[in-house]
């Protein structure tokens, strides 16, 4: 496992199956390969370009949202069981790689990060989909990158891809759209 991405997602940890923590952990070594930004610089810029002077790092953001998001499924399978069943490595793996696209987004200018030309034309679940595929990462993992967004309120998704979704907007919107 490439020790760069393990420093940035010590999570990966979590994956059970080694085949997907694997594949997880490739897809951020490649989304890293071709973006301008390295593994430092997810540590230091904002994790939205929507909020003006945030202070809140990507890695910061990105991290929390797998957290959160590990204590919901847990709670999930705690309180309903067999009727809301979830996959506890599906669900780990689709949050740490739901904005692996945005290292493909972003361009620097004057040493800031600021969305490319690329990210203009296609957000992060598509991008971060067509690098999960050619990692060979399973289509249960690819929904959730896909549905995390508002590009996935048009398809049914999964337990898994509802509670990424959701914890990545709770997660988002206070910094967006709360009352001061």
């Amino acid at each position: 496992m490439n020790a760069k991405v393990l420093e940035l997602w010590p999570e990966l940890l979590w994956i059970q199956d080694n085949e997907l923590r694997e594949k997880t952990c490739r897809t951020w070594e490649i989304a890293l390969e071709r973006s301008v930004l390295t593994a430092e610089d997810l540590n230091t810029i904002p994790f939205t370009l929507l909020v003006p002077n945030l202070t809140v790092t990507f890695m910061a953001h990105k991290r929390a949202v797998v957290h959160i998001a590990r204590d919901a499924g847990l709670k999930c399978i705690e309180f309903f069981g067999d009727d809301l069943p979830v996959n506890m490595d599906v669900l780990i793996s689709g949050a740490i790689l739901a904005d692996v696209g945005k290292l493909l987004e972003y361009e620097l200018k004057d040493g800031k990060a600021v969305q490319g030309k690329y990210g203009a034309y296609l957000r992060h679940p598509f991008s971060g989909v067509a690098l999960a595929e050619e990692c060979h990462i399973p289509p249960e993992v690819c929904h959730i990158i896909a549905a995390h967004a508002h590009e996935g309120d048009l398809v049914k998704r999964t337990t898994e891809a509802y509670l990424v979704h959701h914890v990545d907007f709770m997660t988002f919107l206070p910094f967006k759209d709360r009352l001061k």
